[in-house]
């Protein structure tokens, strides 16, 4: 039994505030969350890196859609990851394809290369792959750190077939972190089904609108997505309850 650990997606800073604060041990930061999650502003990462004191992964996806990107795309993606670089984060949580669904193996060499000394996460167009057994060996092949994934599922839990398989696969090569639907109802079969050691959620609950005049003619306003620090905790709880330190200190 290994240290379980948790990655939380943030859309906001007091996300990360909140993610720190329990015990999170990562957070992939993202904007507009109804697509998906893309690239977040700069300012937005600067933030964070002043404002909490653990590992910040921004997502590096230059817009909604299919993550076929073309050469003009790349090359927005290489600026925000020298970005990512400068300012000092731990990672990013990328992913490229090819037009029949396949990992895009020199794309994502490149960014691998681009990325330095940081970690690399695929994301979820892992989970748009037609293999993938083929994928997440094109992904050890390519250099990358870890592969979030909901096993080509909706939820995680629905995929903890597969991501059991994944897991096996991966072995010390690449870490698997379930994502998608992860709460804490489910959290502890997940972790018994699949056997992963890195688990992602966000959590997230919608803020109300704090004007006090709206008009009901604009739909601009959108939604502000926090984390439900509640929840969190209690994700945390069976995280911890399930690792290898809580282990020895219940056989002591």
């Amino acid at each position: 039994m290994a240290e379980k650990i948790l990655e939380v997606c943030a859309f906001t800073l007091e996300t990360c505030i909140i993610a720190e604060g329990v015990g999170a041990t990562r957070v992939e930061l993202c904007d507009n969350p109804l697509e998906g999650g893309t690239t977040p502003a700069y300012g937005f990462i600067r933030q964070v890196m002043e404002r909490v004191n653990m590992d910040v992964f921004p997502i590096i996806r230059p817009r909604a859609g299919n993550f076929c990107y073309s050469t003009d795309e790349y090359q927005m993606m290489k600026y925000d990851i020298k970005a990512c670089l400068d300012l000092g984060c731990a990672g990013i949580s990328v992913g490229v394809q090819n037009i029949n669904g396949e990992i895009d193996v020199e794309g994502m060499k490149r960014i691998v290369d681009w990325a330095g000394g940081m970690q690399v996460t695929c994301h979820r167009v892992f989970d748009t792959t037609p293999d993938p057994f083929t994928a997440l060996e094109t992904l050890i092949d390519c250099g990358v750190t870890r592969v979030l994934t909901s096993g080509q599922q909706s939820t995680a839990p629905e995929g903890s077939t597969l991501l059991a398989q994944l897991v096996e696969q991966a072995s010390e090569n690449i870490i698997i972190m379930p994502g998608a639907g992860v709460k804490s109802g489910n959290l502890e079969q997940l972790i018994l089904s699949c056997g992963a050691n890195e688990y992602h959620t966000s959590a997230r609950i919608a803020v109300d609108n704090p004007l006090s005049y709206i008009n009901p003619k604009v739909n601009d306003y959108g939604k502000v997505y926090v984390a439900d620090e509640i929840e969190l905790r209690a994700i945390m709880s069976i995280l911890a309850k399930h690792s290898f330190g809580n282990a020895l200190l219940t056989n002591l």
